[in-house]
């Protein structure tokens, strides 16, 4: 049994189609990751799994939970560490601990020791009697990590979880999610904008454009399918035309001056492509990453209008579910 299935899992915001027929099969302890433009329905297929909006069609199951039938079941399976940190300014760390373990349930019995271990976990302990408000950024991040385990979740959901931290603490944060995974045995489904956080710490990734799965499997698969390495010239007029024609050659782009493209063994090839391709200011050959990737399946610009984010929130807003 997958820990996570869905099955032609949608959502419609009015005319938005935000996630659009999802189909997902997710395993005991995997590091699952979304990756997509604003827009393209990450935010909203966990709030599905997560039972905070039904679906407008189709259907998933959470540890072994139908979302539909048995939402209750699901929530107390799970945890959810959210973009926004929701804690209470005014609170202790442990005294958000505790009001979170009440809230859940936890055997008053249990409280304590299970409290104890999320600090430490997340190396919080020397700190937990400071209000929430004397917390870093970092700090916040990482209560806001040990809250979503303090009910020994068997998902764990985090949207953008290192969202605006200093690289020193996404790092730190990154270790406590692969202890999660392969000491707890705990499933986690990420989204994240941060390419190096998705090669890092995913063993297989989605990529999502316009609510629709584009491309899924291991970071390193999804690299090799690319073929060849990225070549990047700096050049004013090119002879696109010449070079499209290449066998070797292909995802010719050009933009602001550069004319980005994917070859096999560039190493051989290069110089043929400058031949064909006009006056060369400048060269880079790399191999291929996430970034290539992405910008690949969902186009090179990230779109900046109104995602499902916008509607999800109105939406909300007006009551209806």
């Amino acid at each position: 049994m997958f820990v996570i299935e869905t099955k032609n899992l949608t959502k419609k915001f009015e005319k938005l189609i935000a996630v659009n027929k999802l189909n997902l099969k997710i395993e005991e302890g995997e590091i699952f990751g979304l990756l997509g433009p604003n827009g393209a329905g990450k935010t909203t297929t966990l709030s599905m799994l997560a039972t905070l909006i039904l679906p407008t069609e189709g259907t998933a199951t959470v540890n072994g939970f139908n979302v539909l039938k048995e939402p209750s079941k699901v929530r107390h399976s799970i945890g959810f560490v959210f973009q926004d940190p929701s804690s209470d300014d005014m609170l202790t760390g442990r005294e958000n601990l505790y009001l979170h373990a009440l809230m859940y349930g936890v055997d008053m019995r249990d409280i304590n020791r299970k409290m104890d271990e999320v600090l430490k976990l997340v190396d919080l302990t020397s700190r937990q009697n400071d209000r929430m408000k004397k917390y870093s950024g970092g700090m916040r991040r990482r209560l806001e990590l040990a809250r979503g385990l303090l009910h020994e979740p068997k998902v764990l959901f985090l949207d953008e979880p290192t969202l605006g931290l200093d690289p020193q603490t996404r790092e730190h944060i990154w270790g406590y999610i692969k202890r999660l995974s392969t000491e707890k045995k705990v499933t986690i489904i990420i989204t994240t904008h941060y390419m190096e956080e998705a090669d890092k710490l995913c063993d297989r990734l989605a990529i999502i454009d316009h609510g629709k799965i584009v491309a899924l499997d291991t970071p390193s698969n999804l690299k090799k399918m690319l073929g060849g390495d990225v070549v990047r010239l700096k050049i004013r007029m090119p002879n696109i035309t010449a070079v499209k024609k290449l066998k070797y050659v292909k995802n010719v782009k050009k933009e602001d001056g550069f004319l980005t493209m994917t070859v096999n063994d560039s190493g051989r090839h290069l110089q043929e492509i400058l031949k064909k391709v006009g006056d060369v200011e400048s060269i880079e050959s790399r191999s291929p990453t996430l970034n290539d990737v992405f910008l690949h399946y969902t186009g090179s610009d990230i779109r900046q209008e109104e995602g499902e984010g916008g509607y999800f929130a109105k939406f909300m807003h007006s009551g209806n579910k």
